[in-house]
Parts: C-alpha cells; structure tokens; sequence
C-alpha cells in the first residue's frame, strides 16, 4: 500500500471546464488580491495537494498552533504557516462569507478565495517562533517586513492555467508522483530536498539511502530562493548530466517542487518532510544544516527537531545523515562515522566557496563535483554578464 497522504486525504482545489470559466468571470468583477511569486507557490502547492490537509490559507487557531506548538489547532504536527497576508486597504474589500480574486503575477485569475477570516499577526512573533531570530539579516524574516498588515484565510479554488515552476516537463503533481511509483512497482521512496546542485556528498547520501528504498524522488525547489543561489535551471541542468552518467535511471525520478524557500532551517526541515509524503514518499534525507542561512541554526538541529515531532503522524521517516566528504586517505567518500582519518584529508567545500572559485575562473576539484557537473557550473558562470 502506498503512503497515505498527510490527513488522510489527498487534496485537489483545481477547478476545470463550466467551473473554471465561471470563476474566472466571476474574478473580473470580485475585490481583488494580487498575488506574488512566493504567495502563488503556496496557492499552487494547496490546490494539487502538496500541502494536503489544507485546502485553502490557514485561519488564526491554525496559525497560532503552528508558532506556539508546531502543530494545527487539531494536533496535526505543522511547521510552517501558510497564509495569505493583505494590507489594510485590499481587506476593506470584503469580509467573511466574501468572495476574492486572486490575480497571478501576470495579471491573470489565479484562484477564488472564500473568505473564512481576516486577522491580524505579529511579525516579530512569527520570526521568533519560525525562524528562531528577529535579526533581518535573515532572509526570511526580512521578507516578513514586506507582507500585509493582515491575513486573510478561507478555502480557494484554483484556475490558474499558467505554469507556476519554470520546468513544466518535470513539474509533477502529488497524484502524478504517486502514480509513477505506482507504475513503477516503488513501495518505498526516499526524497531529497536540494535548493543547490547536486554535489560528491549529496550523492552518496542519496545512494546510501537507496540502498534500503526502493527508488529516489530527486525532488529540487524551484520557487523564490536567494538572489546568490545558484539559478533552477543551471541546477535542473547539473541534475540532468549526473543523472544520466551516475545514477540508475529505473530507479530514480526528477521531479520540481515548485515551492518558495523560507530559510526556516529545523522548521523548514519538518515542512519539507510533510510535503515529500504528501508527493508519496515514505523516507526523507535530513542532512547537515538542512534549509539553514549563515550561521542562524546549529549543524545538526534540522535533525534534532524531529526529535519533538510525533512521527507516528508525521508518518514518514527521518533518514538522518552525517556530514559526508571526500577522504583523500580513504579514497573515497564517507563521514565521520565512517571515515577515521582528521580534517586534513577531508575536501569539503562550502556553497560559497564554490562561488568564489567559479568567480575566480577555478574549476571545482572532482572530488567535491562530478566533472560532468563541474561542466555545467563552469559554462553557466562563464555566460554571466561582466
């Protein structure tokens, strides 16, 4: 039997046909909420399911629950919220029982929301509940400054026809991964979350992983992330190379998620976690520093977190690795569980550093990157404007 979907059920607020082309009428003459990239992500990952319980934008009992307990209001472990946040001006609009247009960024009806609530929030309290700091340095609490003064939650309905992830071809929904595990006999799948190219030490976490699963759902985000993060699809490009030269094909799958990155570190591990059984699978890799930023979260407390979860609802299992490396005495890759030689023979590189050497024009060394991999990063630094 396949993973259960998280709630039970496996949410779809997609409206087609007569439905849809109502609702977009509708939309030309309702109050209006324009929409960003980051709140379309969200609006697109409730109405396929991703984020199955929800059906629409959280209400303040679910919202509370989240920052005070990491849970909804019925217990449900949740780490994140997910809202809808509008000024004081959009709101004066419409009230509960109201309908409201959401318009994508292109100008298009995005999805009609049914208003259920409008409320306020406390910027401060959801980044010391979410974020652990107050600091806007960070670069999700700074995004916080930027949002609406109020929230509006209730259920949508979703009729955007636009593509929301830059990679249509690999943009799977929930009900199409799990129909491809189905189709290919996978009963157990571990996810990875990347927000960077695949690297030496990602990949042998993900072939150690696969040593116990039946496939691998390589499953990169691909919505609003760090200016100087490398692009989606530079990245999409590095996963592309290695997968065809390293990797099993039959058992493994490329998938987008098209969700925006908030930099959450431990409460963004567990909100990745959910979303991956929501997509099917059963497993899901947390290595070191998982959805960190600088030096806000400790090494391994993205791991540590789940710790305080109760899995037996998460429902899907933590596969928790070490910091894993080249060892140039080993002759290969490991961690310190593995590997008993000191840092000396270890070559590690940070995302920044690697930045630093393509700036430089350095190629970075096979024992950090495949050289298929190194390709790409190398052409693609090179094609930047000066």
């Amino acid at each position: 039997m396949p993973i259960a979907p998280y709630g039970g059920t496996l949410v779809d607020r997609r409206l087609a046909g007569d439905g849809a082309d109502d609702a977009r009428r509708r939309a030309r003459v309702l109050p209006q909420v324009r929409l960003g990239s980051h709140a379309l992500s969200d609006l697109y990952l409730i109405a396929v399911g991703g984020f199955s319980p929800l059906t629409g934008f959280m209400g303040s009992d679910d919202y509370h629950a989240v920052l005070e307990r990491m849970t909804l209001a019925d217990g449900l472990p949740w780490s994140v919220p997910v809202t809808l946040p509008v000024t004081p001006d959009e709101a004066r609009a419409f009230a509960p029982g109201d309908e409201v247009a959401l318009i994508a960024p292109d100008g298009e009806p995005a999805a009609i929301l049914h208003v259920r609530e409008v409320y306020g929030w406390d910027r401060d309290a959801e980044a010391r509940a979410v974020y652990g700091t107050t600091d806007r340095a960070h670069p999700g609490v700074a995004k916080l400054d930027a949002m609406g003064e109020l929230l509006v939650a209730g259920p949508i309905d979703y009729v955007y026809t636009g593509d929301v992830s830059g990679f249509p071809a690999h943009n799977l929904t929930p009900a199409q991964t799990r129909a491809e595990f189905r189709r290919r006999g996978w009963k157990t799948v571990v996810a990875f979350q990347t927000r960077n190219p695949v690297h030496r030490a990602h990949e042998y976490l993900q072939k150690c992983a696969l040593e116990s699963v039946d496939g691998l759902l390589l499953h990169p985000l691909v919505g609003d992330t760090k200016s100087d993060d490398i692009p989606a699809g530079v990245r999409m490009e590095c996963y592309r190379v290695l997968l065809e030269g390293y990797y099993p094909a039959a058992r493994v799958l490329l998938s987008v998620l098209p969700a925006a990155m908030r930099y959450a570190g431990p409460r963004e591990a567990v909100f990745h976690a959910i979303m991956r059984r929501n997509y099917g699978c059963t497993h899901f890799i947390v290595g070191r520093d998982h959805a960190g930023v600088g030096s806000y979260y400790g090494t391994y407390e993205a791991q540590e977190i789940f710790d305080r979860v109760d899995l037996d609802r998460l429902g899907i299992v933590p596969m928790k690795f070490e910091h894993a490396f080249y060892c140039a005495a080993c002759g290969g890759m490991g961690s310190t569980k593995t590997c008993p030689h000191g840092a000396e023979h270890h070559v590690i590189l940070s995302g920044t550093r690697v930045r630093e050497m393509l700036a430089s024009g350095e190629r970075p060394p096979a024992e950090f990157s495949r050289p298929e991999v190194a390709d790409v990063l190398v052409r693609a630094h090179a094609a930047q404007p000066a």
